[in-house]
């Protein structure tokens, strides 16, 4: 279930980069605290990345992610690595350490990591959501970038 729920979340994501014009992929937005959803996108793609390339090692740095370039302004570039992430999910779960900035350790696993990474992409899409609001030829889900608890509750709301 949790590997489908990225995958599709991650789907969500990759239909709308491709719909967006390149300069809209690019440009920095006030909307956006001047980011852009290019940079947006390479957070969360870069996230996935750094837990599936860690995996091995058993020690996830999130801090220590590559801030590729070339993924924040080419579009076709981040569906390419959102597909790779989706083809690397399979693996199964085991205990992975978080070395933090104080120099302490948290003990974690690859689930848990599996679950925060698509929260936090979820949370990237409702502040990619506000900025296609500006680009009327862009088609968004109406549950793009809502979190599936979210989801439930409105459909369990509605029934009564």
């Amino acid at each position: 279930m949790l590997i489908t729920s990225i995958k599709n979340t991650l789907d969500e994501l990759r239909e709308v980069l491709l719909q967006l014009h390149a300069d809209d992929y690019t440009i920095k937005r006030a909307i956006l605290s001047n980011a852009s959803i290019g940079e947006h996108s390479r957070h969360v793609i870069e996230m996935f990345q750094c837990l599936l390339s860690h995996y091995d090692v058993g020690e996830i740095n999130y801090d220590q992610r590559q801030r590729n370039k070339r993924i924040e302004t080419d579009a076709n570039f981040a569906i390419e690595q959102l597909i790779n992430i989706q083809n690397e999910l399979a693996l199964p779960d085991k205990t992975l350490t978080l070395p933090q900035l104080d120099g302490s350790i948290i003990e974690t696993n690859f689930k848990r990591e599996l679950l925060y990474n698509l929260e936090h992409c979820i949370h990237h899409q409702a502040l990619i959501k506000v900025a296609l609001k500006e680009l009327s030829y862009v088609k968004v889900s109406a549950n793009f970038g809502v979190a599936p608890s979210t989801i439930t509750y409105r459909k369990t709301s509605q029934l009564s």
